[in-house]
């Protein structure tokens, strides 16, 4: 095909991997041509800081989801657009096949015969930033579009507006904390992963033990997470629950982020945080945060243990 009007792309559909498809969509924003973004609702709130020509929001049910993609397409005149894939379901394959977008994106379970341009993965194992960045690379390729880096930098890149940032300054204000003298923790995680907890059992421990020692901890949870993690550390003082970029905020301005490594872990990467993300049933180097200020404790089968923690995070905690 020509070169495209506009291209549309499916991001994935959890926080941790929106995140992590940062550079990705960067890299196609970069090219110059109108992107429009199409994911969860909640997602729009992340990427209000980036020059994306629009976002419409998936309902996750792929026939309704074509229709409204088809729609904005006629309304926007981007006839000639063209689709990028990074989930690698069926369904989203489908859902751009059925709203007219020639799409690229990996081939896996039966998708070759809904792709123009069907790629098979690479053969070396990758981090999911580098597997979504290289179908990005193999689309402007094939689009005759400069070829951006051959890997993504170490960093995700978010990008927060003035507004989200004020909102994550006032919050810290009406909490009477100040950036860089306190600690954020993120002590719940939703779901199970290969039918394992996620979360990291001695939070609580932790948050005592750092504040006999004078530090102070915070926690910031969802609407849907805060019974939970009040249950879990009772003992830390709990922000009222903030939109996804104020919470970024916060993030930016600890001096520590402790968390699972869940969605949170990539929030924090995202904004280039000084974290600590706890594993004890994934591998860093699958869907670790990607960023050089995060450090990692703990694999899959061990979790770290609360001294290993609090003599990670001790050393640069003296001047709180």
């Amino acid at each position: 095909m020509s070169t495209p009007s506009a291209i549309y792309v499916r991001l994935p559909n959890w926080l941790g991997d929106v995140c992590m498809s940062l550079p990705s969509l960067q890299a196609l924003i970069d090219s110059g041509i109108p992107t429009v973004v199409c994911a969860k609702p909640w997602a729009k709130e992340l990427l209000l800081g980036l020059n994306i020509a629009g976002f419409i929001p998936l309902t996750g049910k792929w026939w309704p989801d074509s229709q409204t993609i088809k729609s904005y397409r006629r309304t926007h005149r981007h006839q000639q657009a063209a689709g990028v894939l990074l989930p690698d379901s069926l369904s989203s394959a489908l859902c751009f096949r059925l709203a007219g977008l020639p799409s690229v994106g990996y081939k896996d379970d039966g998708r070759s015969v809904l792709l123009r341009w069907p790629l098979s993965k690479p053969l070396h194992k990758l981090h999911a930033v580098q597997s979504w960045y290289y179908i990005v690379q193999q689309a402007l390729q094939r689009w005759s579009f400069p070829t951006p880096r051959e890997q993504p930098l170490k960093q995700l890149g978010l990008q927060l507006s003035e507004a989200q940032r004020q909102a994550g300054d006032l919050a810290l204000a009406q909490a009477n904390l100040e950036a860089g003298r306190y600690i954020l923790i993120a002590p719940t995680a939703i779901g199970l992963h290969k039918g394992r907890v996620k979360v990291w059992p001695y939070f609580n421990e932790l948050c005592i033990a750092l504040q006999a020692r004078g530090y102070t901890v915070c926690m910031c949870p969802p609407p849907a997470e805060r019974q939970a993690a009040l249950n879990t550390v009772p003992h830390a003082l709990c922000l009222p629950s903030l939109p996804l970029g104020a919470f970024a905020r916060l993030c930016q301005q600890a001096a520590w982020v402790v968390c699972n490594d869940s969605g949170v872990s990539h929030v924090a990467a995202a904004i280039q945080a000084q974290q600590l993300t706890l594993c004890g049933v994934t591998n860093p180097e699958d869907t670790g945060p990607w960023s050089e200020r995060a450090l990692c404790l703990g694999r899959d089968g061990q979790w770290p243990s609360l001294e290993q923690v609090l003599s990670t995070l001790e050393p640069s905690l003296s001047s709180l």
